[in-house]
């Protein structure tokens, strides 16, 4: 089996292939009643203009261009011609580029680690860091235009549990604009009260999941204005991943006074027989239509995994 899996990838490398994949379980025969899994694939490429495909963090779509954005943790963004109907109609590589400084120069090492990524309603380029927490736009070569201003509790790295654990989540909202989250509750908050931030300040919070270190690994806006939120608990090799799709309620929450409402859409687990891998990516790409993607953390024995969904309305 590692042998065919072997030769897969390496045909892959040399060509970029998708391949069909499943991540229900087995046993599974009942419809999903709040999502509608529509596609799943395999991704298989290996460089792109020469830099490493792998270890995707997050995903933005342009959709009057068709351009689907990937993100890698490592500073690169890999532009696919991207479409999508029933099924995930074409996905083909058309560049790369690495993340830069306004000078053009590369980001330090612990400076480049990109998490969030996201597009406004003029297809500019926006992405988050952990490391040295910030959030900056870019041009479609990935050089730096403006890095931005975060709230205070923000930009002290005291303030976070740990450097990898800051801006992991980061979306644009028509109203508020640019919107993130830290992937763990800052040292001040509850552990299980996790906080939607804007870059005026105002915030938005909501509880975590009950499974250990649920951490919010990305956002994304709906139709209607609220979020799609994806969580991930991981505690051990001997533990489930689980992987949580839930609704925030922004609409009508008093933002720093109160809990949002939260509504659960789909919980994976791996000792339920889901076959996920390491989600931590979201982008909207049609109404009520979402891709999802894996991180495959650079490991052989991980996988890209790129799902399409619907969110039932």
């Amino acid at each position: 089996m590692k042998v065919i899996i072997f030769l897969i990838s390496f045909m892959g490398f040399l060509h970029g292939i998708m391949l069909n994949a499943d991540i229900t379980p087995l046993e599974h025969t009942a419809p999903l009643k709040k999502i509608k899994l529509l596609d799943q694939k395999l991704l298989l490429f290996d460089r792109i203009n020469g830099l490493k495909f792998s270890e995707i963090s997050d995903l933005a779509y342009d959709q009057n261009e068709q351009r689907l954005y990937f993100v890698s943790d490592e500073g690169s963004v890999f532009v696919f011609d991207a479409r999508f109907s029933e099924k995930i109609e074409r996905l083909e590589a058309v560049t790369g580029v690495e993340l830069v400084k306004k000078n053009g120069k590369k980001f330090k090492r612990w400076r480049r680690d990109s998490e969030g990524l996201t597009l406004n309603n003029k297809a500019e380029l926006y992405a988050s860091f952990e490391g040295k927490a910030k959030i900056g736009k870019f041009d479609k070569k990935g050089r730096m235009i403006k890095e931005y201003h975060l709230p205070k509790k923000l930009t002290n790295p005291k303030n976070y549990r740990s450097r990898n654990k800051s801006l992991e989540a980061l979306t644009w909202h028509p109203r508020y604009g640019l919107l993130t989250a830290t992937e763990w509750p800052l040292k001040q908050m509850h552990k299980k009260k996790q906080t939607i931030y804007a870059l005026d300040g105002s915030e938005w919070h909501f509880k975590a999941e009950s499974e250990g270190k649920s951490a919010v690994v990305a956002i994304e806006v709906m139709d209607d204005g609220n979020l799609l939120v994806m969580e991930r608990s991981f505690t051990g090799l001997m533990n489930p991943l689980v992987i949580t799709l839930k609704k925030l309620y922004l609409a009508g929450c008093k933002r720093k006074k109160e809990m949002c409402k939260s509504e659960l859409l789909l919980k994976m687990n791996t000792h339920q027989g889901w076959d996920i891998d390491n989600f931590e990516g979201l982008a909207k790409v049609g109404k009520h239509r979402y891709v999802m993607v894996s991180d495959d953390n650079d490991n052989f024995y991980q996988k890209t995994l790129l799902v399409y969904f619907e969110v039932a309305h």
